[in-house]
């Protein structure tokens, strides 16, 4: 009883625009997707994909998060032109901004998750594996937005893509840029920067610019 009470008041005006905005209508009746009252929604174009069984709930955007935010006026933002595809579960954290442009795209992986007040921002494509945890406080973005030309005005900072592996959990307060590439079984130590392809090893990596620390550590969700 209790859980059907809480998800009587999780569905509000936002979820049920949401859900048959961007689903067909049998799947939208499920409600596969919960939006918080607090989730800003700035664009609501592009597509969404949900390539896994339907289930009520199984995606939430705008809840949960850690106890050193305020829930009440942590804002999310789903700013979307792309391309968003689910591929299972996904808790998507309070204050947390998810924005795809067009010609964007962004996967999920089964059993995502945000804790909070972190940034996802797509021009071309960010791939998350499965099993994956962003703390709070990160910015992962696989653009500079701004084009930087050489004298013959050929374009020297493209766009690149953003590969994250299974099983990986990227802590607080990182920068993940364009061209980063994490394989399986890796941990991203507090405040890294990365902008490069690690995925020749798998374990702690911490700093900026990022080193390999250590092989004897995993990440258990």
């Amino acid at each position: 009883m209790k859980k059907i009470i809480l998800f009587i008041k999780m569905v509000n005006f936002k979820s049920l625009f949401f859900n048959f905005k961007y689903l067909p209508f049998k799947k939208a009746i499920y409600l596969p997707i919960l939006i918080s009252k607090n989730c800003l929604l700035t664009k609501t174009k592009g597509v969404i994909i949900i390539d896994a069984p339907i289930k009520t709930g199984m995606i939430k955007i705008g809840y949960a998060g850690v106890g050193i935010f305020d829930h009440n006026r942590s804002r999310s933002i789903w700013q979307v032109s792309g391309k968003v595809i689910f591929r299972g579960r996904a808790e998507i954290g309070h204050g947390s901004k998810i924005s795809v442009n067009k010609g964007g795209c962004v996967e999920f992986g089964a059993n995502f998750s945000i804790s909070a007040e972190s940034k996802i921002i797509s021009n071309k494509h960010i791939k998350f594996g499965n099993d994956v945890l962003i703390s709070w406080d990160c910015l992962i973005m696989d653009t500079d937005f701004h084009k930087i030309l050489d004298k013959k005005n050929n374009i020297i900072n493209p766009d690149k893509p953003i590969i994250i592996g299974d099983r990986v959990w990227i802590t607080c307060q990182n920068l993940i840029l364009k061209g980063s590439i994490i394989g399986n079984d890796s941990i991203i130590g507090a405040k890294s920067k990365l902008s490069s392809d690690i995925s020749n090893k798998s374990g702690l990596f911490s700093g900026a610019p990022i080193k390999f620390i250590s092989e004897d550590a995993k990440f258990k969700k």
